[in-house]
C-alpha cells in the first residue's frame, strides 16, 4: 500500500516562501495523480493544488493561484507545493494525497491515500 510521507513546512513571516514535499513510498512504478488539500482550525478541509499522472495538468484554488505552485519529480516520486507570497489566512495543516488515475481532481474524496499532515503558519 502506498503510504505518503511529507516534509517541509513551519513557520514563516507573511510575504515569505516555503516548500512542501510528499514523497510516495512503498511505491512501484508509481503513476499517481497528487493533490494538496488545507485544513485551517475551525474549517473544512479545502482544496488547494492538484497535478495529473503526466503533470501536464494542474489546478489551484482562486485564493492560492499566482502565488503556490505543484510540481512532480516522477524518479523521486515527490510532489512539491512551493508557496510564495504567504499570507496570514495561508495558516494550516496542509496535506498532501494520492489517487491511482491519470487526471487532476480538486476534491478530497476522489483521493485514496494520504499524508500525515504538516503545519504550515504564517505570522502578520
Amino acid at each position: 500500500q502506498v503510504q505518503l510521507v511529507q516534509s517541509g513546512g513551519g513557520l514563516v513571516q507573511a510575504g515569505g516562501s516555503l516548500r512542501l514535499s510528499c514523497a510516495a513510498t512503498r511505491c512501484t512504478f508509481c503513476s499517481y495523480a497528487m493533490g494538496w488539500f488545507r485544513q485551517a482550525p475551525g474549517k473544512e478541509r479545502e482544496f488547494v493544488a492538484a497535478i495529473s499522472w503526466s503533470g501536464g495538468s494542474a489546478s489551484y484554488a482562486d485564493s492560492v493561484k499566482g502565488r503556490f505552485t505543484i510540481s512532480r519529480d516522477d524518479a523521486k516520486n515527490t510532489v512539491f507545493l512551493q508557496m510564495n507570497a504567504l499570507k496570514f489566512e495561508d495558516t494550516a495543516v496542509y496535506y498532501c494525497a494520492a489517487v491511482d488515475a491519470s487526471y487532476v481532481y480538486t476534491n478530497d474524496y476522489d483521493y485514496d491515500y494520504w499524508g500525515q499532515g504538516t503545519q504550515v503558519t504564517v505570522s502578520s
